[in-house]
């Protein structure tokens, strides 16, 4: 009877950008060894966070049942989000007789601090998993250490690498979309990364295998892809060679890439229209001083110039921002918010500073003056610059965001209504947390896109009253209402009729940008428009 091989995760949720990419691969990696092969049973199972069966009882059970009673190998791929569930998963199995192996980033960073598994490999895994199986099979699944071993990272050939898409291992239908590696490595070295001691470079995937799988991915009609490329146009030929290829293959795919901006030219703008797609930029901060105490160059000029061809082209494309930086304030934090909306972006992310183990960050946080948790996921307590207290101004201010701007798909309207507010993004984002605070509106439950319309048109509506701005009232409800009902339209393709003040051809135009213009030229004049005849 085989022995059955178990490579598994925990995902943070449901949805396409959530796939076990990492078990995945080296599941792929010991299925196609050829000893493994005939000596092994091996499968691949994950649950995510937000199961309605998700607990710590279930996930255990699962790992027994799919062994089938046998004592087997259970090979774990861990993140921040699902160390401490997984190390008390292997601390059980491990007590019924299981074998168990830990991978992932954050064993690599700091494997020393694990004590709940029975090996640890670091680094790349598809070829030291393997070597490691045969092994423990060849010494009759004994274990002779009580300590965890660790086992040191490899160079791996990216380019000898077997794909867990064409061997069958993940199945696309069961996500509806892929995360897609075209590369390994990055050229850069940010001290927040986990890539900020590594060699400084890139591991390029054949050209033969990414074409093999954009087949697949045409073949099983998947609707979107997430490309795993921290830097996917470090490389221009490259970036439009796959462009093309993308175009060409898989036209109707929805595309996500992260980028950086100073590295757009007109061309690369222009290539990115070719189907549909968004470009998410890691911008950090505004600051250049804050981002050289982070390793992380940062030329103002050239990444204006690059988002301007963004811009002009029409291509669809997000911001990051860290908060709790090492020296930055609040109010750092705020202008780069400020900075960022002024450029239109289409969402615009704000994450808690993660000072993450094994990085060159965790190295020079005492000189950098960062107080963390010391336990998953790693988040800044405050800085010499950023009060504790500023560091939860600075969590509502991103919770408010989130809500307002990018699920509320505000871009549209948004500078607009803050230029006649006469008042910055970041302290609109400040009052609207009050908002909702006072009004015990609970964020993080699963709003539709029309009930945070509806917030939106109520917010507005009394900021403007506040300030003595009752004309621009019906203007702004146009603008939420008929913006609203286009991006709902393209996102399920269901066509909407409004109820508007202004004629939606004026509302549509430049001139609604300028809310003052627009009232003293336009005017009122009820009427209703079906989304249908906007497109």
């Amino acid at each position: 009877m085989k022995i059955p091989v178990i490579c598994t995760t925990v995902l943070v949720e449901k949805s396409p950008q959530a796939i076990p990419l990492g078990a995945a691969c080296i599941a792929s990696s010991i299925k196609n060894n050829e000893y493994l092969a005939k000596q092994c049973d091996v499968s691949l199972f994950a649950i995510s966070q937000e199961d309605e069966s998700f607990c710590q009882e279930f996930y255990t059970n699962q790992l027994i049942q799919k062994c089938n009673n046998q004592k087997g190998i259970i090979c774990f791929s861990v993140f921040v989000w699902n160390r401490i569930f997984l190390e008390k998963t292997s601390s059980f199995l491990r007590k019924k007789g299981f074998i168990t192996i830990a991978g992932g980033p954050e064993v690599t960073a700091n494997p020393e601090s694990f004590s709940d598994f029975d090996y640890l490999v670091c680094g790349q895994g598809e070829e030291s998993v393997p070597q490691l199986i045969e092994k423990i099979i060849k010494n009759n699944l004994q274990i002779s250490n009580v300590n965890p071993h660790i086992i040191p990272s490899s160079k791996v050939q990216v380019e000898n690498l077997t794909s867990p898409y064409l061997d069958g291992t993940l199945n696309l239908k069961e996500y509806d979309g892929a995360l897609w590696e075209l590369a390994r490595g990055c050229p850069f070295s940010c001290s927040y990364c986990y890539e900020s001691k590594g060699e400084k470079k890139v591991n390029l995937f054949l050209q033969e295998r990414l074409e093999r799988e954009l087949d697949l991915f045409a073949k099983e009609n998947i609707s979107q892809v997430f490309v795993l490329d921290p830097t996917y146009n470090a490389n221009k030929q490259r970036a439009l060679h796959f462009l093309n290829l993308i175009a060409k293959k898989t036209p109707n795919t929805f595309y996500y890439f992260e980028a950086r901006a100073e590295f757009i030219d007109k061309e690369l703008a222009r290539a990115f229209t070719k189907f549909p797609c968004a470009v998410q930029i890691g911008l950090q901060s505004s600051d250049e001083n804050v981002l050289k105490l982070v390793n992380r160059n940062f030329d103002k000029n050239k990444f204006l110039k690059g988002i301007n061809h963004l811009n002009q082209e029409g291509v669809i494309f997000g911001f990051d921002l860290i908060y709790g930086l090492p020296g930055e304030s609040l109010q750092g934090f705020k202008k780069g918010i400020d900075f960022a909306l002024s450029l239109y972006p289409n969402n615009l992310e704000l994450f808690c500073l993660s000072v993450l183990p094994g990085t060159d960050l965790a190295d020079r946080a005492d000189d950098l003056h960062l107080n963390y948790q010391k336990e998953p996921p790693y988040h800044v307590i405050n800085t010499n610059l950023f009060s504790e207290k500023d560091m939860k101004i600075a969590k509502e201010i991103s919770n408010a965001c989130t809500f307002f701007y990018n699920q509320g798909r505000a871009v549209a309207w948004f500078n607009s209504v803050c230029k006649v507010l006469k008042v910055k993004p970041s302290a609109f984002f400040e009052n609207f947390a009050k908002y909702i605070f006072d009004n015990s509106i609970q964020t993080d439950c699963d709003f539709s896109h029309k009930q945070i319309e509806k917030i939106q048109l109520e917010f507005v509506k009394k900021q403007l009253e506040q300030k003595n701005l009752k004309k621009y009232i019906l203007l702004s409800q146009d603008l939420i209402v008929l913006n609203g009902a286009l991006s709902r339209t393209t996102d399920t393709g269901i066509f909407e009729t409004v109820n508007l003040n202004y004629p939606a051809e004026y509302l549509l135009s430049p001139y609604a940008s300028d809310f003052d213009f627009f009232v003293k030229n336009v005017k009122v004049k009820p009427n209703k428009v079906n989304t249908k005849n906007l497109y």
